[in-house]
């Protein structure tokens, strides 16, 4: 089974030059290479990284293995027998060895499923004293040879990281616990899992959040971090009492998720030129407007790297610090230690700010604060919950700031909703028999079709829908005049502003996403006007 030249066990790293003395090939891209599926379905990540072996596709009845290192030469014939298959060795750098594990692993699906119908409940009922020596930073990808329930919470979370998912909710009825997965913005039910195994569950999950696992009957919050491979995962973990015992949210962040562009979030060409125009100003106030996960913080992240540079102090405050920005000092609010918005900003001042982030702004003293920054020099950038732009005028007047001092500091609002991209290996054009809107007849309208892709949803991804509400004479007259966010926006709606709507059906009609989903995240906006 063994292949004929044996060279000693050495302790080094594998190279050409190694490749060349012992006459082995040796493989630039390995990243060319697909992975054996039988290796990573029978071989545990924990031997593959140890040994820094990976079995690859092809062959002639014999399995290509890439090695890392030498010294797991003698390695080979346990693999050998343990897959049932003659191996051929090749030589790899070491580095491209551990990506090509790591990115091979990934691939999985389908594992918690699995692991849960073959689930004996018998196996569940863990010491849990046991499980408090393991809240670390756990690799997903390495839940062999654990306890049953810490391999059952991995392989979840495994699948959500997978589904790409923004949070994890585990929610008690009375005869099941229930996971379900947030994809792009849109609750789906994952796994049933049996009653019984519900606090075992739920414990692990919260020592994992270093919460305290005997106190049930208050909400608790709790963070964690897990890899996936080289992945970093942020979890910040939220448990509510109900009727049938404590629900549990995971919100999952991946740290290593690259940050948006201004020209990758969807906007318009004319509205991306126009809206750099409005970050580029010395001093004033911008506001991004929309409900909670509407990516108002993606669109703040984005202008801030815009405007970044050598030549500007730029600060922000936020709630939490969702990914770290080069060159920009990041304060993280925590209203628990007496650091609330107001209280920050009072302090980021005497920092000299050329450019203030405020994560949101919530009550009157933020939002005075905020507005003296403003009109002191500063370009000050936050966020505020309101359905379209002119509601941030609303909003603010709401607040009790003065219709006068609005009108001088407000420069601009940005109103933002994320829709669901179509998936490109599904999309079927839309029966023009069903078609909702007028002007997509003559269009490239879609409609979801679901594959296995996109996981059967139809869409994979998400981008924003926008308006741009731009502070003019005409605008600074109506707030000073306190006039009804209906009122600014048939005025600006008069000037040429496309809404949320508008922008939604020219992606519809785009073939970007689809009507249903547009009409999805702006009926409300539809039943106002």
């Amino acid at each position: 089974m063994m292949p004929a030249r044996k060279p000693a066990p050495v302790a080094q790293p594998a190279s050409k030059a190694v490749a060349d003395s012992l006459g082995l090939p040796f493989i630039d891209d390995l990243a060319s290479r697909p992975a054996s599926p039988e290796f990573v379905e029978r071989i545990p990540i924990g031997f593959a990284r140890q040994h820094m072996l990976l079995g690859l596709s092809g062959g002639n009845g014999r399995m290509p293995v890439a090695i890392g290192d030498i010294s797991a030469w003698g390695q080979l014939q346990v693999l050998s027998r343990f897959i049932g298959q003659a191996v051929e060795p090749l030589l790899a750098s070491p580095a491209d060895v551990a990506a090509a594990i790591n990115a091979a692993y990934q691939q999985r699906t389908g594992l918690a499923q699995t692991f849960i119908e073959k689930l004996d409940p018998g196996d569940l009922m863990e010491d849990l004293g046991r499980l408090k020596a393991m809240a670390g930073k756990d690799d997903l990808l390495d839940a062999d040879g654990r306890a049953p329930v810490v391999k059952l919470v991995s392989l979840v979370l495994f699948e959500a990281v997978q589904s790409r998912a923004s949070d994890v909710h585990l929610q008690p009825y009375e005869d099941a616990l229930i996971v379900r997965f947030r994809i792009d913005g849109v609750l789906h039910n994952a796994f049933r899992l049996p009653v019984r195994l519900q606090e075992e569950i739920l414990s692990r999950v919260k020592i994992m959040g270093r919460m305290n696992i005997a106190e049930k009957r208050l909400p608790q919050d709790g963070r964690a971090t897990v890899q996936v491979g080289d992945r970093v995962i942020d979890l910040r973990i939220a448990t509510l009492p109900t009727s049938f015992g404590e629900r549990l949210v995971v919100r999952l962040l991946d740290k290593s998720a690259r940050l948006y562009d201004l020209r990758d979030l969807g906007m318009e060409p004319a509205t991306l030129a126009r809206f750099r125009q409005l970050i580029s100003v010395d001093h004033g106030l911008v506001l991004v407007t929309g409900p909670t996960g509407s990516g108002k913080t993606t669109t703040l992240y984005a202008a801030l790297q815009e405007i970044n540079g050598d030549e500007r102090n730029i600060l922000t405050l936020e709630d939490p610090i969702e990914y770290q920005l080069a060159g920009i000092s990041q304060t993280q609010v925590s209203e628990k230690k007496g650091m609330t918005f107001a209280s920050g900003l009072r302090s980021v001042l005497r920092q000299d700010p050329d450019v203030i982030m405020i994560g949101e702004i919530r009550d009157r003293e933020t939002a005075v604060m905020a507005i003296q920054s403003a009109l002191t020099g500063h370009l000050v950038f936050s966020t505020l919950h309101t359905n379209d732009a002119a509601s941030a005028v609303a909003r603010m007047l709401d607040l009790g700031i003065e219709p006068y001092l609005l009108a001088s500091s407000l420069v601009g609002a940005v109103a933002q909703r994320l829709v669901r991209r179509l998936c490109p290996e599904c999309a079927a054009p839309a029966p023009r028999d069903i078609e909702p809107e007028p002007r997509a007849r003559d269009s490239s309208e879609k409609v979801a079709v679901g594959c296995a892709a996109c996981r059967q949803t139809g869409y994979r991804g998400r981008l924003g829908i926008f308006e741009l509400l731009l502070v003019d004479d005409i605008v600074r007259r109506q707030i000073q005049a306190r006039a009804t966010a209906a009122e600014i926006n048939t005025a600006v709606r008069a000037g040429g502003m496309h809404t949320l709507r508008d922008d939604g059906v020219a992606k519809a009609a785009a073939g970007l996403t689809s009507m249903e989903d547009v009409l999805r995240v702006t009926m409300r906006l539809a039943q106002a006007e």
